[in-house]
């Protein structure tokens, strides 16, 4: 049970660590909020601006399609012109704005300490705006949540804060981004915690959540109200269809897989090549425009081609087309390390093979299964289910497909799991030497207390006996000395007035000086843990202060030694978590038949006895 200080001191306990700080963090996460918002107004006139100039030959940010140009075959020299810029831009500028910056965010997290630099938070919208603005067939999405990370990070960079509170800011603003360019907070908040937070807890959770609404509330303003694709709305979803989205999400993991393929068998073609990577570029807007001659409908960002397929009005063999020539040049671009987002791609090449697939299944309609393979395309290629499904309902507020969407993106979720060992986010980051762990779970060492693995009726040393003496023991191998690397000291009294270490003694020898305490050599006062702390936190300490054994003393008498930890009993604590991973135990019913047959065979042994 525990002695009554102890349990009131359990009492203490808490749930979660976080402490006020959050307050301060999570104001600051509401300025970062209103301006990746309008960061992403910003990346979304540019990209206006640039498409209308290049594609129409006039002045206007409207954000419009480039499928409608009449520049015939010179529209082939459109992207090319913007991937060479783009190449430009990476080899003199900086080489963070190539890709689709959700992975540069993800290694900046683990691998930088959250420290992005005001270069790439300028670089990466511009190279993204030319690079879509152009007809690369990429979404907006990755660019803001780089440029947002970027600008959260330099924000934390001006203050005094740990790298765990850069890291939430620089996810705030990245989340943010993402929630005004799409109107969907919720979406942007799952997105920080399955990509991007690597942690579930409140003092990173409730200010990116502070970020994503200021970020949602600034988006009416400035870009217009949502939902982006309204679409009309579906009846609940009876079991049949239910095993119908089972199928459509397989086939979306299915083809999660085959894109992931695609984009980095295209890098790795282009690794080969034997000229500068600013080169790289060219070649894709190359493809793109070749591309946008087959299917203008493939190029830019494709918002005006999502609305249709979710309304069910693109179907037949066109559909089929855009799919392909869509997959296509969007990993030969991405793959030639131009500046773009993945997303509004995923949620097109989805929606076109669901769309596809809806002309043969026997119940519902083509734009019910564009929609759940969107989502499933979505959270199998990222492996973010949870994302995907928030996103789709935001988007559409079709509140009825949840079903459906839960289905179809666990089904994707699990189809890439099986297949990939990475995703298309995190293959990227594994191709610069670093490994990333998608899969969270609490510490082990959290669910002990210290007095669950301390030892206790621990043999102490006198303080104010000589050295000879204890030395004397210790070659001896005394059985209660001799084995041990560290010992409690006590005065007369039995209060702890220091510890003494192997090294301790091995140093005091050195000195050739027999004359001395033992108190003299030891460590006075010595590091400390209490009985109700946690095993993880004293870890901590074990770690900061360099020690392997801590005393284990009462918290109201802070000299009463009452145990001691070593690191090898931490390492025990670890062994019985993994146990519970990996030890495979008999079934009920195996054990109870073992018992019978046990016994059976008692009986047939007195028998014959």
């Amino acid at each position: 049970m525990g002695s009554p200080a102890v349990l009131a001191a359990r009492r203490d306990l808490r749930d979660f660590t976080t402490d006020a700080r959050l307050l301060p963090m999570t104001a600051m996460a509401i300025v970062i909020g209103a301006m990746s918002a309008c960061l992403a107004y910003a990346l979304v006139w540019l990209i206006g601006s640039i498409t209308n100039l290049a594609y129409y030959h006039r002045l206007s940010s409207t954000l419009v399609s480039p499928a409608a140009n009449t520049l015939g075959w010179w529209a082939l020299l459109v992207p090319m012109v913007g991937g060479l810029i783009v190449g430009l831009m990476a080899r003199y500028g900086s080489e963070r704005i190539r890709g689709h910056g959700i992975p540069e965010a993800m290694e900046a997290i683990l691998i930088g300490r959250s420290r992005m630099d005001a270069k790439v938070a300028i670089l990466k919208p511009i190279s993204s705006a030319i690079s879509i603005g152009t007809g690369g067939p990429f979404g907006a999405e990755g660019p803001i949540i780089m440029t947002g990370g970027a600008f959260g990070s330099l924000f934390a960079q001006a203050f005094h804060m740990s790298s765990a509170e850069r890291k939430t800011l620089l996810v705030a603003g990245a989340s943010a981004g993402m929630s005004a360019i799409f109107a969907t907070p919720v979406a942007a908040l799952l997105v920080a915690v399955e990509l991007l937070l690597f942690e579930w807890k409140p003092r990173s959770f409730v200010p990116v959540a502070a970020a994503c609404v200021v970020a949602y509330m600034l988006r009416l303003p400035l870009l217009g109200a949502a939902p982006i694709f309204p679409v009309a709305q579906h009846e609940v979803l009876t079991g049949s269809e239910l095993g119908v989205a089972l199928a459509v999400g397989v086939a979306a993991g299915l083809g999660s897989a085959l894109l992931t393929a695609l984009v980095y068998g295209a890098e790795d073609i282009f690794a080969k090549l034997p000229f500068h990577y600013m080169w790289w570029p060219l070649i894709g807007g190359a493809v793109i425009g070749l591309g946008g001659l087959l299917q203008p409908r493939a190029l830019g960002v494709g918002y005006d081609t999502i609305r249709d397929l979710l309304s069910g009005q693109m179907i037949g063999a066109f559909v089929l087309g855009l799919l392909v020539t869509k997959a296509v040049i969007w990993s030969i671009a991405l793959g030639s390390g131009t500046s773009g987002g993945v997303l509004a791609p995923l949620l097109i090449m989805g929606g076109a093979l669901g769309a596809i697939e809806g002309r043969w299944l026997p119940v519902g309609d083509p734009a019910l299964w564009a929609m759940i393979s969107m989502a499933a395309m979505m959270g199998g290629t990222m492996r973010s289910p949870l994302t995907a499904i928030a996103f789709l309902l935001e988007l559409t507020h079709d509140v009825e497909l949840l079903p459906g969407l839960l289905v179809g993106c666990v089904a994707a979720h699990a189809v890439t799991v099986l297949l990939m060992k990475r995703s298309i986010l995190t293959e990227k980051v594994a191709r610069r030497g670093y490994h990333v762990v998608r899969e969270y779970s609490v510490s082990p060492l959290s669910r002990f207390r210290v007095e669950d693995m301390m030892e206790r009726d621990v043999p102490t040393i006198p303080a104010d006996i000589y050295g000879a003496e204890i030395v004397r023991r210790l070659l001896l191998q005394d059985p209660v000395f001799g084995r041990r690397h560290s010992w409690p000291l006590v005065d007369k009294s039995g209060a702890l007035v220091g510890i003494l270490t192997r090294g301790d003694l091995l140093q005091a020898l050195n000195d050739s000086d027999d004359d001395f305490t033992i108190l003299e050599i030891g460590n006075s006062p010595p590091i400390v843990a209490y009985p109700d702390d946690q095993l993880e936190d004293a870890l901590n300490i074990m770690l900061r202060s360099n020690v392997s054994h801590l005393p284990i003393v009462d918290r109201k008498e802070p000299t009463r030694l009452l145990g001691m930890l070593s690191r090898s009993s931490i390492a025990t604590a670890y062994r019985s978590a993994l146990d519970e991973e990996d030890m495979i135990e008999p079934s009920t019913f195996t054990a109870r038949f073992d018992g019978v047959r046990e016994r059976m065979r008692d009986k047939r042994r007195v028998a014959a006895d």
